[in-house]
Formats: C-alpha cells, structure tokens, sequence
C-alpha cells in the first residue's frame, strides 16, 4: 500500500488523456539557435512594454540558461530485418523475433539553476540513460551525469562535468502566478534547439492522471515533443514550471510542473540524488454526491479512507475505514489527491495532525509517517465458491461467490443491472452499509433486507486496491 493510493485519477482518466513528452528519438541532424554570451540570469523586474510582454527582451535574458539535451541509450528490441510482414507470423509466430540490444539517441531540454552547473528536467528525458550530453545556446557542449531522479514528480538533476561560470536561471513562485499571466517556453522541439514560443497561463491545479501528485500548470504555449525538461518562464524571467505533458487531442494545451513543487525535492535531489516521502498507510478516494448521501457525510469534501494498511501508520494512530479526512497538518482537504500531495510533502518520522469527520464528529488525530517506498500491492486472490443467483442480490444484477478470505467475489454483472459500471468481475465484496460480510450469502441477505430509499454502500477490493462504492437501487 502507497502513501495514500486514490482511484480519484483512475476515474479522472475518463477525461482527454494526455501524453507524457518522452524524449524525443533523433532521426536527422538538428540546429541550434545562435550563440550567446554567457551571463548569470536573475530576477529582475517584469520585462514589459505598456501594452504586453516584451518577448525578444526576456529571450535575450534568460535563454543562456537553456540547455538541449542528448541521451545514449541501449534497449532490447525485436529486430526482424528483411521479412515480410506476414512472414513473420508465418515463421516464428507473434515474440518470435530475440531481442537485441540497440543504441538509441534521444533529444530533450533543461536549464541551469545554480552556479554549480546544475540542470534540471524530466525523469523520463533520462530514463536508462548511459551518456548524457548538454549543448548551451553558445554551441558549447559538456558531458553530463545524472545526479538524482525522481520518477514520482518526473524531474531528474543533470550534473554538468568539467564547465565553470555557466549562466543559469532562478526559481519563481508558481503559486503566486495568476490565471492569464504571460509565459514563455524555450526548449528543443522535435530537436530544433531554442526554439521559443509564447501564451498565458491557461489553468493552474490541474490533475491529468500523470502521477500521483500531479498539480500541472496548464498554458498555451506551444510545446512539442522534445520540450520535456524544458523551462516556462513568467515575466520576470524566473521559472515557474517544467514543461513536461501535452494533450495530443487538442491545439494549445500543455501543463508543466509547479516551480513550488520542485523547489520543495531538489535539495534532496541534489545531496542524496532521491526524495524520501511520507507515508500515511491508507488507501483513499473521493467523496462524490451519493457517497454523500448514502453516508450522511454531508459534504463531498475531503479524502475518504477506504482501507487502512494493517500495522501501518493510521492504523497505529486510530485512523478507520469511513473516516473523512478534510484537513492534514496546514492543509484543507477537498479531494483524495490534495492528501496525496499534502502527505508526500512531509518527511518520514513526521509527526501530523490529521482531522477526520467520524460520522458527526470532527476528530483529530496525530499520525507519525513512515517512510514511503515503491512496494506494489500483491493483488487480490479469490477462490471459486457456491454462487448466487444475480435476482438473489437484492436488485444489484450480480451473480456472486464465497471469496478466499471471506466476502464475496463478483462473477458476473448483468449490462443492465443497477450495480453496472461500478462494480466488476473479479472485484470482492467486503462490506454493506458498513457492516462487514463473509460470504456471498451474506451479501445477498443484507442487500435484500436494505431499503431502497438511499444507495447501497459497497466496500469493495479491486486489484488489491479497495474503495466505496454507492450503488442506486431507486426504481425510475
């Protein structure tokens, strides 16, 4: 179990899915933009003329910081040279090729952020990277080395070796930065280096299933594959985020992570070249308007805890399944990722007041956080069982069996049936209106004895994973 693992981006990605920019694969040879003198960049006052943004003036000051990346790396692919397609299903069938290793070249950006030529970018621009080369606007080049990575925030620090003296820009407040303020972006689109474009900024707080903690800032400004890493500068010349995903569905939107967000791990990042993170120990979810209702929660607000790991954390502290969380140490909480975020912030050993709503009580309760480390749930096992009839299920329209390790497991769901499109084969079925259950027979015996007037509050394990559900049996 995760820090706070949230199904909130899961049912998020019903929404246009948007695409990581990965480093961009190099298939010709690339241009630079012309050489600059090399000058420290600081903040300064906002570069404008009565009427808007005075580009060419801010591109002048900050572009000396950019820097285009280029990645060497060797991955095992299928190489099938010289057949035919259809030959090779005839052949060897589909795997049949043997892997082989090949040599990659890769293209992103980054910029210098400190007079110890350090460069920030995005993790996935160095994934498995062997060689890493940085050319500064001058043409000049330096070989680099990867300093620290974290893939849960995707930025990574390059290490320049040998340069002294290199320009490099400073960080800005991304919380400060408004709606609609000018931005530009500077990077090495599609490999063509410096490569400057402009807009505003669209949105900020943005979750785009990406991460666990993502808090995008969304803009206009153009950005490409080969952009990843690269910086988005406000109108002092100070970076406010990291140009890292687009939307491949649509023109003139792309997000980029919070300067405040990196500012908070890059510390560690460049001391012990990783991020150590709290680490609650609950699994949680949003709180939609049935769930609501059918819990007398009286608000959608907050994080609702959906299972506690055993021996973990919360569980030590007092926290329970059900419980609301709505406010962790300074911070409110109005959704499943502001925990998320708010928990991830914290140091292991942290100590943390969480406030829960506990049916109608505001409870507060001191939670200590372990160390948070990328262990993956084992999934949930279920064994066949004796199965109900789907009318025995008191409406829901499932066929159901005993599972392994009590609840009941879900065989089938009838398309038409009041608990489709929330409950699937294979989940199990743990509680009822909050009152556990061990097998299916007692699943049907307390769905039948509920009362229709409100939604059915199903606990149910998915994947290891478990989440409310509320399910509507009212007739229409």
């Amino acid at each position: 179990m995760s820090d706070v693992n949230t199904r909130a981006i899961r049912s998020a990605s019903k929404v246009a899915v948007p695409a990581l920019l990965g480093a961009l694969a190099v298939g010709a040879a690339t241009r630079t933009g012309s050489a600059n003198s090399a000058q420290p960049v600081t903040a300064a006052a906002p570069v404008t003329t009565a009427a808007a943004l005075d580009t060419p003036a801010l591109v002048a000051k900050v572009k000396s910081s950019v820097v285009n990346i280029t990645v060497e790396s060797a991955r095992k692919t299928a190489v099938i040279e010289g057949m035919n397609p259809f030959d090779f299903f005839q052949r060897n069938g589909p795997g049949g090729a043997a892997p082989a290793l090949r040599r990659q070249r890769a293209l992103g950006s980054g910029f210098l952020f400190d007079d110890k030529g350090h460069v920030l970018t995005n993790a996935h621009v160095v994934d498995g990277a062997e060689k890493v080369r940085v050319k500064l606007a001058d043409e000049r080049e330096y070989e680099a080395k990867v300093k620290g990575r974290d893939e849960r925030l995707d930025i990574a620090v390059l290490e320049v070796v040998g340069a002294k003296d290199l320009p490099y820009a400073t960080l800005g407040s991304s919380n400060a930065i408004q709606v609609g303020e000018p931005v530009v972006a500077i990077g090495n689109p599609f490999g063509l280096g410096n490569t400057v474009t402009s807009g505003i900024v669209s949105a900020k707080g943005r979750a785009i299933g990406a991460g666990p903690y993502d808090d995008f800032l969304q803009t206009d400004a153009s950005i490409n594959p080969g952009n990843s890493g690269g910086p988005l500068f406000d109108s002092r010349g100070q970076v406010v985020g990291m140009n890292t995903a687009i939307n491949p569905n649509g023109q003139g939107i792309g997000f980029a992570i919070p300067s405040d967000e990196i500012r908070e791990v890059l510390p560690q990042l460049v001391t012990a070249g990783k991020v150590s993170r709290g680490r609650l120990g609950v699994s949680i979810q949003d709180v939609d308007s049935k769930l609501a209702s059918a819990m007398n929660l009286g608000s959608t607000q907050g994080a609702l805890v959906d299972d506690v790991e055993r021996g973990g954390p919360a569980e030590k502290a007092g926290l329970a399944t059900g419980d609301v969380i709505v406010r962790a140490g300074n911070t409110d909480i109005g959704h499943a990722r502001d925990l998320t975020r708010a928990v991830a912030r914290q140091a292991p050993g942290s100590k943390v007041d969480i406030v829960v709503r506990r049916g109608d009580k505001s409870v507060s309760i001191p939670v200590t956080l372990s160390k948070l480390d990328d262990a993956k749930n084992a999934n949930a096992k279920d064994a066949p069982g004796s199965e109900a009839e789907p009318e025995s299920t008191g409406g829901l329209g499932l066929q159901v069996g005993d599972a392994e390790g009590g609840g009941a497991v879900v065989r089938r769901v009838a398309p038409d049936g009041r608990a489709a499109g929330s409950v699937e084969p294979g989940d199990v079925i743990v509680e009822v209106n909050r009152q556990p259950i061990r097998t299916a027979e007692e699943l049907a015996a307390k769905a039948r004895a509920a009362g229709n007037d409100k939604p059915l509050v199903l606990r149910v394990k998915r994947e290891g994973v478990t989440r409310y559900v509320a399910i509507d049996r009212a007739k229409e």
